[in-house]
């Protein structure tokens, strides 16, 4: 099981390099945006650097998930299959 989280993490990983970057660059504009409008000028710094965390956490965790569901429900077919 082990093995499985560290593939699901490694992959993770992969994924969240190349997606989070699109989804950051897609949505940067709209955040900043969106805070300037509610708490003022002077916080387009902090919106895009806590922005930037924020999308490549989603990304992160969301695939890892999705990764380690998927491989042990694989798993699980194979085993019922063969046994």
């Amino acid at each position: 099981m082990s093995s499985i989280q560290g593939l699901a993490n490694t992959l993770a990983l992969v994924v969240t390099f190349l997606g989070a970057p699109p989804l950051y660059s897609k949505s940067i504009g709209w955040i900043q945006t969106f805070a300037v409008g509610h708490y003022g000028y002077g916080v387009e710094d902090m919106t895009a650097l806590v922005w930037g965390v924020i999308c490549a956490a989603l990304v992160f965790f969301i695939s890892r998930a999705s990764i380690s569901t998927a491989l042990v429900m694989g798993g699980i077919a194979l085993a019922t299959r063969f046994l």
